[in-house]
């Protein structure tokens, strides 16, 4: 499995100020960008894999409402996260 407990623990830990603050949206952010991260490398491969595509443009679109709401929230914290975490904007 590539995503274990302890690996989410330590993005929500880093992230989002508590390992149980699994609320947080820095937090789900930053496991939103390792999970598209992780599915864009896997698709790579498997060109044909039209259920795991689908199942990116759903966490691409979930991560694109969260980042929205972070910047109207605090532009300021949304661009240090940004740039963190490597996302073009």
């Amino acid at each position: 499995m590539y995503l274990t407990t302890e690996k989410k623990q330590e993005f929500f830990k880093k992230y989002g100020g508590d390992a149980k603050n699994t609320g947080s949206t820095e937090g789900q952010i930053a496991l939103f960008t390792f999970r598209i991260n992780h599915l864009t490398e896997h698709l790579k491969t498997n060109k044909k894999d039209f259920n795991t595509q689908k199942a990116l443009l759903d966490l691409v679109g979930k991560r694109r409402s969260l980042l929205t709401y972070y910047k109207n929230t605090d532009i300021i914290k949304y661009r240090e996260l940004i740039a963190d975490l490597g996302i073009r904007k």
